[in-house]
């Protein structure tokens, strides 16, 4: 799994990210998580969603209260030692893990990001995308046209990411959308979900199809 920070405003939004750790475990898994060595793209103030001037917080040590210490620097992330990706979302993950955020389509993500992106899909081991993230892997795969899901398809992020010429599909926000030709999993999580709940019931639904995939190879 790929964190980035801790909270959705500047880093990685912490139920989605708690919640896959949870139903991983459940699942009889063992989480490896990883997040980039480098400075979030802002500190915010959760309270009002501002960021504070001159604040400066590291993905790293930041990503490492949500995994409790047991993160890893990202550039050490390897498809080779993986079964499988999950990418929960945030406002902080459309920012720190690439540029979609501010330049849409046009963006590009980190190296480090994308290349493990490439090396999953190419090992055809499956990949969860939550939230945001299919924005993400939309930008990392662009050109291969994957089918993917922010919701509602043909607005907003949605539209955005359909112009890297991948597949944006409607879902529910309780329900997964599939892609079966690259191994993809998406749900629209907080793109959609009022609650925990809500969320909850996308994420448990995007993990148990992971690792069922995982488990076939």
């Amino acid at each position: 799994m790929v964190l980035c920070g801790s909270g959705r405003f500047d880093g990685s939004e912490i139920h989605e990210s708690v919640l896959t750790l949870l139903h991983l475990e459940r699942g009889g898994a063992q989480a490896a998580c990883f997040a980039p060595d480098a400075p979030q793209w802002a500190v915010c103030d959760h309270f009002s969603g501002e960021a504070v001037p001159g604040a400066s917080r590291n993905m790293l040590q930041e990503a490492a209260r949500i995994a409790r210490g047991a993160v890893v620097p990202l550039a050490q992330a390897r498809a080779a030692d993986l079964d499988a990706l999950i990418l929960p979302g945030g406002n902080g993950a459309a920012r720190n893990l690439g540029t979609f955020a501010d330049e849409g389509a046009r963006g590009r993500l980190l190296p480090d990001l994308a290349r493990l992106i490439q090396e999953i899909v190419a090992a055809g081991k499956p990949l969860g995308a939550i939230c945001i993230a299919p924005a993400l892997v939309a930008l990392a795969l662009r050109g291969l046209a994957p089918r993917l899901t922010l919701g509602r398809a043909g607005v907003g992020a949605a539209a955005e990411a359909a112009k890297t010429g991948a597949e944006m599909v409607d879902c529910a926000v309780d329900q997964i959308v599939t892609d079966e030709r690259l191994n993809l999993v998406s749900t629209p999580a907080y793109v959609l979900a009022q609650s925990i709940a809500e969320a909850d019931a996308g994420i448990g639904r995007l993990v148990a199809e992971v690792l069922r995939r995982a488990g076939r190879r």
